[in-house]
């Protein structure tokens, strides 16, 4: 038996013979080719009009049968996932813009650099006395400030500090021990004033000291409040003296009670406010 060569199925052709009533038959003679061409225009033809009727009918719903029960569970899990990281990514936010912010107040406080006060960039921050009417706080040192404005004094008055808390001393200032501040006892929510006017450059919450206050005040003094339970202040704000600018608390990791932590620094290094609150001077 011949075999057939792929040559002689070129060359073939095939004889169609219609089963037409009529007088005389007539025979087709027709390539492989082109019945092959035929074919597949015929398919690709079947193909165009069936996948046009699945997209533009009804009919789509029930050809494409899917487990729509374990899709809907998958999509659930991977929106909860997805709520997840995005709080996760929230939070990390946060901590990493509150480091930043407390990295760089304490990189002031570190600088012997003073910070002018007539400087342009602190002229949003600057409040007249008239506008400014304290929560509550240092009587002595509202009278002060409403003496100079009235005698117009040219000859500007002597930096002094207050007591921030009204509450006894529990713990002193022992550098030696890396204390480098003071320790009130009082009670959580204890309102919290400033020891002297000034800006404020940092008021967040840290995991060691919980919610502070770092305030820059003249001659390069800063001072420090510690483990508040709320802060009443923000960033970039400017205080006068004896306004309420926390709420004492027991927040952050290095407490063991309600107290308020206290500090004073002066061009960078730590001081014992005790000899400078005049409330403390013999």
């Amino acid at each position: 038996m011949a075999k057939i060569s792929f040559s002689d199925l070129r060359k073939s052709t095939v004889y169609i013979t219609p089963n037409f009533p009529a007088i005389t038959t007539k025979r087709y003679k027709v390539s492989v080719y082109r019945i092959l061409g035929i074919m597949m225009l015929y398919t690709l033809l079947i193909t165009i009009v069936v996948s046009s009727i699945i997209a533009l009918t009804p009919i789509k719903r029930f050809v494409f049968i899917l487990e729509n029960e374990q899709l809907a569970t998958e999509s659930a899990k991977l929106d909860a996932l997805e709520e997840k990281i995005v709080f996760l990514a929230t939070q990390l936010r946060d901590v990493s813009s509150a480091n930043k912010k407390l990295e760089y107040a304490l990189i002031l406080a570190d600088s012997a650099d003073s910070l002018d006060s007539n400087s342009a960039v602190y002229d949003s921050l600057r409040q007249n006395l008239d506008e400014i009417v304290p929560v509550e706080g240092n009587v002595f040192g509202t009278l002060l400030n409403l003496f100079a404005e009235i005698f117009q004094n040219d000859e500007p008055l002597k930096l002094f500090f207050t007591n921030p808390v009204k509450g006894f001393v529990i713990y002193g200032y022992k550098p030696e021990e890396g204390h480098m501040g003071i320790d009130y006892g009082v009670k959580t929510g204890t309102p919290v004033y400033a020891t002297a006017g000034g800006i404020v450059l940092f008021a967040n919450y840290t995991i060691e000291d919980g919610y502070k206050v770092l305030i820059k005040h003249e001659d390069e003094y800063y001072s420090l409040y510690k483990h508040c339970s709320g802060l009443m202040v923000k960033e970039r704000d400017y205080v006068n003296q004896g306004e309420l600018i926390a709420l004492s608390g027991n927040t952050g990791i290095n407490t063991t009670g309600p107290h308020l932590h206290f500090e004073l620094w002066k061009e960078g290094k730590a001081i014992n406010p005790l000899d400078l609150l005049i409330t403390n001077r013999r």
